[in-house]
């Protein structure tokens, strides 16, 4: 091209670029006006889809009350058989009506498996509460439903309480009739932003805001997100308009000016003759290399290795590592992992290890297994599994696979698995064996691998929201597992003295075994408190999901002991709130919940199903007796176990004691009983399942009030036992509790006796 062309060309092409600039900012000035109108068409859409959602929950009521008081209910509600055929004549639209005595006592005797969890926790919300439980949902047979309890009140007393199932789809297509304006509608189940997700409308880009408006009368909320404009330059509209009037004049100029110079045409030149020979061919570049090395690929051998379905346990997978779970079956599994992630149109996941001398081989498989299926593979190195937790938040995969044996001997490994924000337990795990058994794992991907650190997010994150009010001296033993390497530093961040013990990670667990629940592997932090007087002494499981706690007497604060006190703290700020504990658990958990103004709610044992029951309920407190808290208040932490982050809440509660009370003192004012630990008596695989099946048909406890939901729980007036069978290795658990030792030795003998009917052979543990 000649210097006249360019010469030409240049002012059209500055002109072109101008005018594209000018009608940018223009557009960028729309949207900068527009944007508060849009966030209030969104609001606007929230207010009013909350109160028609609240208006039709509200018909639906008085539906039910005008059915009640229209037939004469009041009179005959105590044959409750022949009052819900009634209230079902009456209520054709209802899918289903039962009714219940006033004080529920058939649903706190009812086995929750057959009654229906959901319904259990709906109507167990009505004890200790003054009003009636909220309007929520719940799943039939793959269908969602809108469930409400209402009373039959007679004398100044709830005589009777029924429960009614209701189509959800009245409440859909009142939700989907929504216009959000831009932005996004989510209706959901709960008040937290990790609660569980109904229904949706609008962009999926918006950013959901951390609060939504609630439904009235129901636990359903209903989220917003604010529109997201595409605006690149300073957010100012009148800044956007000059730069749009300077673009489109400017751009208007030069055209104007280039149409009156003249215009010189070029002398013709001939045309070159370009023989094909004389091009000139550019080399064929090689590929681009990774960013960061993969993990060294299995070998295609393992696909021949047997599995063993005993190592896929009821909330995780567990065996001994080089035995029931190898290289080649950890890759299976990945490969299974990352199948069922690729039918919910999830790519990335988080993977971290404990300090076993296993976890690097097994994590290395089943990260390959991952790739395989095309998964994107974020390796966290050596973590505890809360942190594997916290990565899937905080990293926006929602999914994670912690490899870990937990509190299990050196030679045991496994793994503890999220997929979409849910901690995989019974069928879910179950249904790994099943795609490795019949092959269906795909291969045709190629995720991708890379390293990740999270521990300095993670403690920042709790150090900026917990803080302890005064400098406590607090002992830390981590077992060798490793907890060692991150709990140390959280609790000096938070502004204690940290004393470390065994805080070195070494998978082989030379000190301890690394299991605070069982007393014998306190012996040398209560030592070690007790030598260096400090106010306290904390312990953790090998992978550090689990807390135990010694006080300065040597005493050993039982995990039961311990939800108490974080039950008060929380409840203290969300009065009202759930708060789930294992049936391991004292019976003086309740009223303490109680008179704090929560709602208690006994659960089955297990880290994956009281995270589901979380979900489903909104629980803002959980905890076990083996010592998992999980906290879920007021947007502070995620509702996962953690025993680090609730050995952070424990300091906090102590050193903000406004009496400076020491730890013992504060359980002092605690109610107390006399307890057994958490007992365990070893069985051959599989037989303590059989045993339980055999005890639930035989055994019978006249004068006690039984719970089924997990084994065996007999509740006297004055204490209680439980038989259940665990669901991490081969054994029967059993625990007592009682007001004296001699209700202690009583309960423990109508165990015994009912237990050895069955098998005399049996080694009892007491």
């Amino acid at each position: 091209m000649s210097g006249t062309d360019l010469r030409r060309l240049i002012p059209l092409a500055g002109a072109t670029l101008l005018i594209v600039a000018g009608a940018f900012c223009a557009w960028q000035a729309w949207l900068i006006a527009d944007e508060g109108d849009a966030a209030e068409r969104t609001r606007a859409a929230q207010r009013q889809v909350v109160r028609e959602l609240g208006d039709l929950v509200a018909a639906k009521r008085q539906q039910v009350h005008r059915a009640v008081a229209d037939g004469g209910l009041a009179a005959t509600i105590d044959d409750h058989a022949a009052a819900a055929t009634q209230l079902r004549a009456a209520l054709p639209a209802a899918r289903a009506v039962e009714v219940y005595s006033g004080g529920l006592d058939e649903v706190v005797r009812a086995n929750y498996r057959e009654f229906g969890y959901a319904k259990a926790a709906q109507l167990m919300a009505v004890l200790g509460s003054d009003g009636v439980p909220p309007a929520s949902t719940s799943v039939d047979h793959g269908e969602r439903r809108l469930t409400i309890v209402e009373p039959v009140s007679g004398n100044g007393t709830v005589r009777a309480w029924i429960w009614l199932e209701f189509p959800f789809d009245d409440v859909a297509r009142r939700f989907e009739a929504a216009s959000p304006g831009g932005g996004r509608l989510e209706l959901r189940q709960g008040a937290g932003s990790d609660s569980l997700a109904l229904l949706f409308r609008g962009a999926r880009s918006a950013e959901l805001e951390p609060e939504g408006q609630q439904v009235a009368g129901t636990a359903l909320y209903v989220f917003a997100a604010m529109p997201r404009a595409f605006i690149v330059i300073p957010h100012s509209e009148a800044l956007a308009i000059l730069l749009s009037l300077v673009g489109l004049g400017g751009g208007a100029f030069l055209l104007w000016s280039r149409r009156r110079q003249p215009v010189a045409l070029p002398e013709a030149e001939p045309e070159e003759d370009i023989l094909v020979a004389d091009v000139v061919r550019k080399p064929r570049l090689p590929p681009a290399p990774s960013s960061a090395p993969p993990p060294p690929r299995t070998a295609p051998t393992r696909d021949t290795e047997a599995v063993d379905p005993s190592i896929f346990r009821a909330y995780d997978i567990r065996g001994v590592a080089g035995s029931a779970l190898t290289a080649g079956v950890a890759h299976r599994i990945g490969q299974a992992i990352g199948a069922r992630m690729r039918e919910s149109d999830l790519r990335e996941i988080v993977v971290g290890r404990d300090g076993r001398l296993s976890g690097a081989e097994l994590a290395g498989a089943l990260s390959d297994g991952l790739r395989e299926a095309g998964i994107d593979v974020i390796d966290l190195g050596v973590v505890p599994t809360p942190l594997v937790y916290f990565a899937a938040y905080h990293f926006g995969t929602g999914c994670g696979v912690s490899v870990t044996g937990s509190h299990n001997p050196p030679e045991y490994n496994g793994f503890k698995i999220v997929i979409g924000g849910e901690t995989l337990a019974e069928d879910a795990i179950a249904d790994l064996h099943r795609r490795i058994a019949e092959g269906r794992l795909p291969t045709d991907g190629g995720g991708t691998w890379r390293e990740q650190p999270v521990l300095d997010a993670y403690v920042s994150r709790i150090a900026g929201d917990v803080a302890a009010e005064r400098r406590l001296k607090v002992v830390v033993d981590a077992g060798n597992g490793a907890a060692g390497a991150v709990a140390p530093r959280v609790l000096e961040d938070i502004g204690c003295e940290v004393i470390p013990l065994y805080c070195d990670v070494d998978g082989r667990f030379p000190n301890h075994h690394p299991d605070p629940s069982d007393p014998r592997n306190l012996a040398d932090l209560i030592a070690a408190v007790n030598t260096i007087g400090a106010d306290l002494g904390v312990a953790f499981d090998g992978d550090g999901d689990r807390l135990g706690v010694v006080t300065q007497a040597g005493e050993i604060v039982y995990p039961d002991r311990l939800l108490m006190l974080f039950a008060q703290d929380v409840l203290a700020r969300n009065p009202g709130a759930t708060v789930i504990y294992d049936v391991k658990c004292t019976g003086h958990l309740r009223p303490v919940i109680q008179e704090a103004a929560g709602v208690p709610l006994m659960w089955r044992t297990g880290h994956s199903l009281i995270k589901a029951k979380m979900r489903e309920t909104g629980a803002a407190l959980a905890g076990e007796m083996s010592g998992h808290f999980f906290f879920a208040d007021n947007n502070r932490w995620y509702g996962f176990d953690d025993g680090i982050y609730a050995a952070a809440r424990l300091l906090e509660i102590v050193a903000g004691d406004p009496e400076e009370r020491s730890v013992g003192e504060i359980f002092d004012g605690l109610p107390k009983s006399v307890s057994t630990p958490e007992l365990r008596m070893p069985m051959a695989e599989g037989a303590h399942f059989r045993f339980m099946e055999a005890f639930r048909a035989s055994a019978s406890f006249e004068d006690a009030r039984i719970s089924t939901i997990d084994g065996i729980r007999a509740d006297w007036s004055d204490g209680w036992g439980l038989v259940r069978a665990s669901n991490t290795s081969p054994a029967l658990i059993f625990r007592f509790d009682a007001d004296s030792s001699r209700s202690l030795d009583r309960i423990k003998q109508a165990f015994r006796q009912r237990l050895l009917a069955v098998d005399r052979t049996l080694a009892l543990p007491f």
